[in-house]
């Protein structure tokens, strides 16, 4: 606010006390029972107070702002009042008949704010009973009742079926995060067996099991086991340099069979080809201390049997075990006849030498792919067992040995 210029004055006039009521009159208040609902009276009723509050809060605040300035005009005049009265002899009144006195003046405008602060309260408690829950039709409060129990109700199951959702989604993460872990830990374990197996021999497969001595706790053990099977086709490398007889190549025992399938060949006996403990004897001879390949085949039909040696057929049979399954779930032992499962060997029945590409399938081979085999001419591993490294282990000495390819082997022959 900007200082008046020296000798300026002010003319104070004194107000009615009825000027602050003249310019802000009440709005008349609609009657109820009129042509529209009684809800809808109401809610006209409410906006209407509503904007005469919010037009007598801006006319107070308006009053407010002349009273400040009333105000600071009058401390100027009582400031002025000395200078006045010397000069009143000499000029004209020009106070008309405003009091002398400024604090009759701020009296006067005291009492104009309380008049607007009562109209004021009065205006709110009016408001406050036309909107209060008793002054409600009863039907408009029971309406209200049921809405907000109904609210009530969809928020209380909006919330369990969050909750339901949240339990039944934290299932499945931990679920999903187990399974994830458990694939994640079964290739872990599969890489470190392939970087175990390719860190000793260029290929997983070219390998050998050399089995020097003939004890009862030197031996190989493959770590799969069989399916049920109803055919099969064995076929393998082996070289012997031990006499008479080259031992036990291999056994599959079962619980309660101890000789579901053994390949053995024991002292100047032939060699022998056992299935559920029945046996048949093969036309084979590979105790001459060189590398031979070795297929035999078998159907439970019949019990049909094949013997190739070096890709040839030497010799067929029937009614080996006819009609009985290959039992599943049993241990494949390398170099060693087991008496119990996976035990109790008896070193006249051990092997002594080589073997490699020790191959199971679960169906007879055809006498052109055994061929092809043993002529290095296609690699077929075993769709049952394969000759991998990671699934060969060696015990008591036994020994995995790098080996070159097929070719160099049938230097022998």
């Amino acid at each position: 606010e900007q200082e008046s210029p020296p000798g300026s004055r002010f003319v104070c006039t004194s107000l009615p006390l009825d000027a602050a009521s003249a310019g802000c009159p009440l709005p008349p208040v609609p009657m109820q029972g009129g042509a529209l609902p009684p809800e809808e009276e109401l809610k006209a009723t409410v906006l209407q107070l509503r904007e005469t509050v919010l037009q007598q809060k801006e006319t107070i605040g308006s009053q407010r702002e002349a009273i400040r300035e009333l105000t600071g005009k009058l401390s100027r005049c009582e400031g002025a009042d000395g200078k006045w009265k010397n000069e009143v002899g000499k000029g004209k009144d020009t106070m008309g008949d405003l009091p002398r006195d400024p604090a009759q003046v701020i009296d006067q405008l005291s009492r104009t704010m309380q008049t607007l602060k009562d109209r004021l309260e009065s205006l709110e408690h009016q408001l406050r009973a036309n909107v209060s829950y008793a002054a409600l039709p009863g039907d408009l409060r029971e309406m209200l009742q049921r809405r907000l129990g109904d609210l009530e109700r969809q928020l209380l199951s909006k919330v369990a079926e969050l909750e339901d959702e949240k339990s039944l989604l934290h299932n499945e993460t931990s679920a999903h995060r187990q399974k994830t872990e458990t694939a994640l830990n079964a290739l872990l374990e599969r890489v470190s067996e392939l970087e175990k197996g390719n860190s000793a021999f260029k290929s997983p497969d070219e390998f050998k099991v050399s089995l020097p001595l003939r004890t009862n706790y030197l031996y190989g053990k493959i770590k799969k086991t069989l399916p049920e099977l109803y055919a099969f086709t064995v076929c393998l490398w082996l070289r012997s340099s031990a006499s008479p007889g080259i031992g036990t190549p291999f056994s599959y025992a079962v619980p309660g069979q101890a000789n579901e399938i053994v390949l053995i060949e024991w002292g100047n006996n032939p060699i022998e080809l056992l299935i559920n403990d029945k046996v048949a004897q093969l036309p084979l001879f590979i105790s001459d201390g060189k590398w031979h390949h070795i297929c035999i085949t078998w159907t439970t039909r019949d019990g049909m049997w094949e013997a190739f040696q070096d890709g040839e057929k030497l010799g067929t049979g029937e009614n080996l075990a006819p009609w009985h399954p290959i039992k599943p779930g049993g241990v494949l032992i390398l170099g060693q006849e087991q008496d119990t499962v996976g035990g109790r060997f008896d070193a006249t029945q051990a092997f002594v030498g080589e073997m490699s590409q020790f191959n199971i399938w679960d169906r007879v081979l055809k006498a052109e792919d055994i061929m092809n085999i043993a002529n290095c001419s296609i690699n077929m591993p075993g769709n049952i067992i394969p000759w991998v490294d990671n699934n060969v282990d060696v015990f008591g000495g036994a020994t995995k040995w790098p080996v070159e390819t097929c070719e160099e082997r049938l230097l022998d022959l």
